[in-house]
């Protein structure tokens, strides 16, 4: 039972192993001696009146990835440990918040004052610091010290496999020093080699490689408020000058970016991030303002400060070499930069997969001559050929059937229904024969004749016939594929 007045005990269970155990226990829970693993079964013999939620993974994921973009203002290297760990590679980043110390109070003050208990540990190897953060909250290991600091910690804070943690009590080994006292062959042909990659991690030997939840960017700025800032010019202003600072960056080492993200921390923990790209490499302070500008304008829910923002964060997610150009009185180039532009502004403010351009394709079949590609898609192209017959100013994507009728049977049709619509041909040219492509489909396909026909009012069509030519007792099939001006 417990006292009035405290806590309820409330824990949460999950099916492991076709059982319900506790996969989580607060407070109050965990004082009446619940841990998470044992079965939900003993755990109301001990409580009866205990509180129960079932787990929710997915829920959970999020929340994990929330807490995860809000330490992204620590570092960019922020790697997932789930269910309930991350991981920050905080090399030389911890004299940006005055030193380690003042760094993992800021991270533990800053989470707890969100609501999230908090345990931290800054150790060489990734492993050494989750297993001091889960049983020495707030142990800062000297390098090359992660040894004799986890040496007294139980062995399950490696976290191995549940088979594992019971031979090795069985073995009479209970801290991760007597296990690092055996040899390592033996605890290899016991348990396996990566449980012995698993002990020499935890103690600073090697390090286990952690991926970052983020691609890494190649350039970074950022600038950090002292107090929250909810003004928009204030926001403006400072989006210019990290442009300019990343500007600076890319000149220097010859470089233009490609793709640049703006991220806007906000002071209650929530993050906001947009992206812009480019067709062609750009460090132009005004041009990369200028897009976020259109970007900003664009959006459905406007930018949200909230209680204002304390970090806003300017990286160049993919930069690559830009080669100098050389200012010239050539209109045709100075007007494809300022088509390029114009297509970079579109492709902010309306989506990049909504401004298109027509590339030409190696095939002689109509409706595939072409395909839409991204306009900012730096995509080589082959010219575009002109045939020796005009095509129609309008093509259908699919072509449509017609009811005709031909007197000749390898000739042009004499009259033809087309939506509803008799039209009696005047004029006729053709046939223009085009063949399929039988290297790409298993079933063969039918030749096409062409004809450019026009009506007795003067409209003119483009039309075709399946197959070489009909016999007398077969009917052609007809179909209409496009239109002349």
């Amino acid at each position: 039972m417990h006292a009035p007045g405290d806590a309820a005990p409330l824990v949460i269970v999950a099916k492991i192993d076709n059982a319900l155990r506790l996969t989580a226990v607060n407070a109050a829970a965990g004082r009446l001696g619940l841990v998470p693993g044992k079965a939900l079964a003993d755990a109301r013999a001990m409580i009866p009146d205990l509180d129960v939620a079932e787990a929710d993974d997915a829920a959970d994921e999020k929340l994990l990835n929330a807490i995860a973009d809000w330490c992204d203002r620590f570092t960019p290297f922020v790697a997932l440990d789930p269910p309930q760990g991350l991981f920050l590679d905080i090399t030389g980043a911890s004299h940006l918040f005055g030193g380690e110390r003042a760094l993992i109070d800021a991270v533990r003050h800053g989470l707890t004052r969100q609501g999230f208990a908090v345990s931290a540990a800054i150790a060489g190897t990734s492993v050494a610091a989750r297993a001091l953060s889960r049983y020495a909250n707030g142990t800062i290991v000297a390098p090359g010290g992660e040894r004799d600091a986890t040496a007294c910690l139980p062995v399950t804070a490696l976290g191995a496999d549940h088979p594992i943690q019971h031979g090795l009590k069985r073995a009479g080994l209970k801290t991760i020093g007597q296990v690092a006292a055996r040899g390592r062959a033996e605890l290899a042909a016991r348990f396996g080699a990566a449980f012995v990659d698993l002990l020499d991690c935890a103690g600073g030997l090697i390090e286990a490689p952690i991926s970052p939840r983020r691609p890494l960017p190649d350039y970074m700025a950022e600038h950090r408020f002292a107090e929250p800032v909810v003004i928009e010019d204030v926001i403006a202003a400072t989006l210019r000058s990290l442009a300019a600072a990343l500007a600076s960056v890319l000149e220097s080492r010859d470089e233009g970016a490609r793709v640049i993200e703006a991220a806007f921390f906000r002071a209650d923990g929530a993050v906001t991030r947009i992206t812009v790209e480019t067709g062609r490499p750009v460090r132009d302070p005004q041009i990369i303002a200028r897009l976020f500008r259109e970007r900003l304008d664009s959006l459905v829910d406007p930018l949200d400060p909230g209680f204002g923002f304390d970090l806003i964060r300017l990286k160049a997610c993919l930069a690559e070499r830009s080669i100098p150009e050389v200012i010239g009185f050539d209109a045709n180039e100075n007007a494809k930069k300022e088509i390029s532009f114009l297509i970079d502004r579109m492709a902010a403010r309306f989506g990049a997969q909504r401004i298109v351009r027509f590339h030409a394709q190696d095939t002689h079949i109509p409706e595939a001559a072409s395909i839409t590609l991204p306009a900012q898609l730096d995509v080589p192209s082959k010219n575009w050929e002109r045939t020796a017959v005009p095509r129609p100013l309008r093509l259908f994507a699919r072509p449509e059937p017609i009811d005709a009728i031909a007197e000749v049977p390898d000739g042009p049709p004499l009259r033809f229904r087309w939506r509803r619509v008799q039209h009696s041909v005047a004029k006729a040219e053709g046939p223009e024969r085009i063949a399929m492509e039988w290297w790409r489909s298993r079933d063969p396909q039918p030749t096409r004749d062409y004809f450019r026909i026009e009506d007795e009012e003067g409209r003119r069509f483009w039309l075709y016939r399946d197959g070489l030519y009909a016999r007398e007792t077969e009917h052609p099939r007809w179909y209409m594929h496009g239109l002349f001006a």
